[in-house]
């Protein structure tokens, strides 16, 4: 049984209550929350009260897991991406521009190569497009917040975050 099938099943037991499947899918999953909520807060402490909410949530919600929309860990992952999205929209000031940094290198169990191939794609694009899914993706700015922001209208930010996300897919393959 591959890892995804194990995860899937592992959550159909928690949705009937199975502290022990839980509990193998926090030991397998947590590293990648954890560096997940890290990245995005850069606060080792608030990342690790996102692991636990993000678990508290599967717990409570593991029967709305539906296979046919994606793997377990992508599930996970999102659970735990919208928390951090939303403790740094609770904790943060006005974030200037001049203050934005280059992705920094993220923090977790993946794999070398992973992380090697995907700072060759950022590299690749350009850096206003890096920008723009820093800001997105590990600032939590909205689409709408992005505009305002940046001072261009909100059709650009969609269409130019979607085209940076399609060049680093590309990329990526």
């Amino acid at each position: 049984m591959m890892e995804g099938e194990e995860d899937a099943v592992l959550l159909r037991r928690v949705s009937r209550g199975d502290e022990e499947a839980l509990l193998a899918l926090y030991r397998r999953h947590a590293p990648y929350v954890h560096a997940l909520a890290r990245r995005i807060l850069r606060d080792g402490d608030e990342a690790k009260s996102i692991v636990q909410d993000t678990f508290l949530r599967i717990w409570q919600k593991a029967e709305r897991f539906d296979a046919s929309l994606g793997t377990p860990r992508t599930w996970i992952l999102t659970i735990a991406h919208r928390l951090a999205l939303k403790a740094l929209k609770r904790h943060r000031e006005d974030f200037p521009l001049e203050d934005w940094d280059a992705p920094s290198e993220a923090v977790g169990d993946d794999t070398h190569l992973e992380r090697i191939q995907i700072a060759q794609a950022l590299q690749r694009i350009d850096e206003e497009e890096r920008r723009l899914l820093e800001l997105a993706y590990f600032h939590g700015y909205s689409h709408s917040e992005l505009a305002l922001l940046l001072g261009w209208p909100l059709g650009t930010v969609k269409s130019r975050l979607r085209r940076s996300l399609e060049k680093l897919r590309t990329y990526l393959r």
